[in-house]
């Protein structure tokens, strides 16, 4: 929550500036301009031809030719949508407030539920409401320059530093200070006029001690952290694992031309059942297709015929799959809130139905300890089933 009360603060400055430079007599900034493209033009002729030509790129990028400006009009108008999307910004970061975060053991898992849904949507709303404040800074700063990779100057960036340093927000602090570092070893990195005059020295925050966890989100220290992906469905629906942060997600590895895929549709409604047993627990479920020559109509027959809550993904590229690891249909994995792999490996100890009493399905126990607020008592189990077809 600091790293955003720091932006909204970092916006009220740069829209006092801009307020301010708005009243700014526009004749004396000219006749700035003019004096100061006289000066560089005298050093120029007292130049010779190899000194010229590493003078040229800082003429252009000093005074490109007829840059247009943002009108006075453009310039309120972005200022007051900025206005409206800090009062949103500011919103969100009240929704959830460290109060409701203190009675969580209080919380029913109904309560639970609702308030890590309210969480995500925060987020949601925070994250479109800097996209927001980003584009209309890009309109104040007008239209000269190319804006795309525009990097902010050293000395907005320790203005930044030093309300993280002071708000304690000691993430965003080492982050800037790691940025800054970098601006200052590249060519050109930053704004080359200041990055000529000595770095101060940055105040380094106090090491914080990490948060206490949740009980019922436990956090398994030997699980990595699950690969990020953006997956279309075969129905043509996106899918964005970022947007079920805060969710328990079961990714099933699936081929339903694999026997030992199918029989966990034909024979057994292993899948279906599990999905639908959890879904009202935090429970996302989607299936992942990396079968690099199947075609998108099968799945959706096969998707509609068995009636499937949830989507299978097209992954016939493979990426998503070698990222993971994953070897076999079905090979399962379960990712906690948190982003980390808690469980991965088969979805049972008994390939097609070999086991006639006493079958361990590991998904389901993983997901009862997990809804229970409990960590998992078997992380890991061999994978079983037909070895995934990747593209050669």
């Amino acid at each position: 929550m600091k790293k955003y009360l720091i932006l909204i603060v970092a916006v009220m400055v740069v829209l006092a500036v801009t307020w301010t430079s708005l009243g700014q007599n526009a004749e004396r900034a000219g006749a700035r301009v003019q004096e100061q493209r006289g000066n560089m033009r005298q050093r120029f002729e007292n130049m010779s031809e190899a000194e010229r030509e590493k003078f040229r790129p800082e003429l252009r990028e000093s005074f490109g030719a007829g840059r247009p400006v943002t009108g006075r009009q453009e310039q309120l108008k972005a200022i007051e949508a900025i206005e409206k999307q800090v009062a949103k910004l500011k919103a969100a970061v009240q929704s959830t407030g460290t109060e409701d975060r203190s009675r969580w053991r209080d919380l029913s898992e109904e309560e639970r539920t609702k308030l890590r849904e309210r969480m995500v949507k925060a987020g949601q709303e925070r994250q479109r409401a800097i996209r927001a404040i980003e584009q209309q800074l890009a309109t104040l700063r007008g239209p000269g320059r190319p804006q795309a990779g525009r990097q902010p100057s050293i000395g907005e960036l320790r203005t930044i530093h030093n309300l993280a340093v002071k708000e304690k927000a000691t993430k965003t602090a080492q982050r800037l200070e790691r940025l800054i570092a970098r601006y200052q070893s590249e060519p050109g990195g930053g704004r080359q006029r200041e990055t000529q005059r000595k770095p101060e020295r940055l105040e380094r925050p106090k090491r914080e001690r990490p948060a206490r966890q949740e009980k019922d989100v436990p956090e398994d220290s030997s699980g990595k952290r699950a690969p990020s992906f953006e997956l279309s469905s075969f129905d043509g629906e996106t899918v964005s694992l970022s947007e079920y942060r805060g969710k328990f997600v079961v990714l099933e590895w699936f081929n339903f031309e694999c026997p030992l895929s199918l029989y966990h549709y034909e024979t057994k409604n292993t899948m279906v059942e599990l999905a639908k047993k959890y879904k009202g627990k935090n429970v996302v479920w989607l299936a992942v297709n990396s079968t690099n020559h199947t075609t998108p109509e099968p799945n959706k027959t096969f998707a509609k015929r068995h009636k499937l809550p949830y989507l299978i993904l097209d992954d016939r590229s493979g990426k998503v799959g070698k990222a993971y690891g994953a070897q076999t249909t079905p090979h399962m994995y379960i990712i906690n809130p948190r982003g980390r792999i808690v469980y991965e490996g088969a979805i049972d100890d008994s390939p097609l139905g070999q086991k006639k009493e006493g079958v361990v399905n590991y998904v389901d126990n993983a997901l009862a300890e997990l809804t229970a607020g409990k960590a998992v008592s078997t992380p890991k189990t061999k994978p079983y089933g037909c070895t995934v077809k990747y593209a050669r």
